[in-house]
């Protein structure tokens, strides 16, 4: 028994790192948009270090071949944005220039975007996937008749209705003091006022954050048909009432894309000490300063072309029951007092960490006099804006 209580111990193991290299990090990529251009800057960092190690007080500008020079400004740390509006051109050659704060300079290969091909298709259907999983897909399909793209890479951004299922027009509120730190301190009674209805009904916006990319290289044809971009499992939540999906099309060139595929293939090893190494990221960004200097990133000009659909949960599960909201929304009693006889629920209210439900009549012990219910549950701020976005339509 002493051997097999020995045998079954498991030590976590915590990776430490010992060699450490603050290498520059470059998120960057132009677009035939007419916008003000981005780019983002930050330094690798440990195991240990979970805050982003952005990279601040930069100079950063791109020059195109007919000798414009676009400079680009730190709007906050590590973020980049093009002091006026512009757009790639097709067949214009662009390069990056970063000087870092301590003068260190980098400089990316020229760059030359490729022709735009427009998305033909974004659809959803509701599919059973290869794990089992019942659920939404979206689809999309696109054509290039000159058979010169064939490297496209996709990002998506998602906006959907919350209602959130125990909102009240009434709140709780900590009872007025007469006397302070006296012994009624802890009261708390329901607001006279009715709550703004504003907080019932929310628009989050969530970002893609996979690397997303395919190629027609072994097809007949330039032609991307059913490339699933995105599939929501039917007990997410997100489509429960009416969501919408913006998927977005990078016609990319065939380094970009071998980059991007390196990457992909990185982030999703399943172990540290996998057997199966990626390999080298080939990316095309240098240091001129010092040649042997590494450097993280892709410096991408690429076409872009987007497309947005809408859809109901009723349009695919009719009459079926709803996905489980993003809270279990457990319903508790807190008591006004401790047996120390310190303030339990109003620090809550007063906190916002729950909301008021409805009054307990008939409370077991150590309950208080109110049931509530976690934030998110009464206040779908919590999860995103109220604001209804102006593309939204019914």
């Amino acid at each position: 028994m002493l051997l097999l209580t020995l045998s079954g111990c498991v030590e976590e193991f915590t990776p430490e790192t010992e060699n450490f290299e603050s290498i520059l990090v470059v998120e960057a990529t132009l677009t035939n948009e007419l916008k003000q251009q981005e780019i983002l800057l930050s330094r690798t960092r440990t195991f240990e270090d979970n805050i982003p190690n952005r990279e601040e007080n930069a100079t950063v500008r791109v020059t195109d071949d007919s000798q414009n020079e676009f400079v680009f400004t730190e709007t906050v740390p590590g973020t980049y944005v093009s002091d006026v509006s512009f757009e790639a051109v097709p067949g214009s050659t662009y390069q990056l220039h970063i000087t870092t704060s301590n003068g260190l300079d980098y400089v990316s290969n020229p760059t030359v975007m490729g022709q735009t091909v427009e998305i033909e298709d974004v659809y959803a259907e509701r599919i059973t996937n290869e794990n089992n999983n019942d659920g939404m897909v979206i689809f999309v399909d696109s054509f290039d008749p000159t058979g010169n793209s064939r490297y496209y890479r996709y990002e998506f951004e998602e906006t959907y209705r919350v209602i959130a299922p125990d909102w009240l027009p009434f709140d709780l509120e900590g009872v007025p003091l007469v006397f302070p730190s006296g012994p009624e301190d802890c009261n708390v009674r329901i607001r006279s006022e009715r709550r703004s209805p504003d907080k019932r009904v929310c628009y989050p916006t969530d970002i893609s954050n996979d690397i997303i990319i395919t190629t027609t290289n072994n097809f007949d044809e330039d032609r991307v048909q059913r490339f699933p971009v995105r599939f929501i499992n039917r007990d997410n939540y997100i489509i429960s009432h009416r969501y919408s999906i913006l998927v977005r099309q990078y016609v990319v060139s065939p380094e970009a894309y071998a980059f991007f595929e390196t990457l992909r293939d990185f982030s999703e090893t399943e172990s540290l000490f996998s057997d199966t190494q990626p390999g080298q990221l080939n990316n095309n960004i240098a240091s001129t300063t010092d040649v042997n200097e590494p450097v993280l990133g892709y410096f991408e000009v690429a076409s872009v072309n987007e497309r947005r659909i809408f859809f109901n949960y009723d349009d695919f599960f009719p009459g079926e029951d709803l996905p489980p909201y993003a809270d279990p929304c457990t319903r508790v009693a807190p008591p006004l007092q401790d047996m120390e006889l310190d303030c339990v629920l109003r620090p809550l209210i007063e906190a916002e960490v729950f909301l008021y439900l409805q009054e307990n009549f008939e409370p077991e012990d150590m309950e208080g006099p109110f049931i509530v219910v976690p934030r998110v549950c009464g206040d779908c701020t919590v999860l995103g804006t109220n604001v209804l976005p102006e593309f939204w339509i019914e």
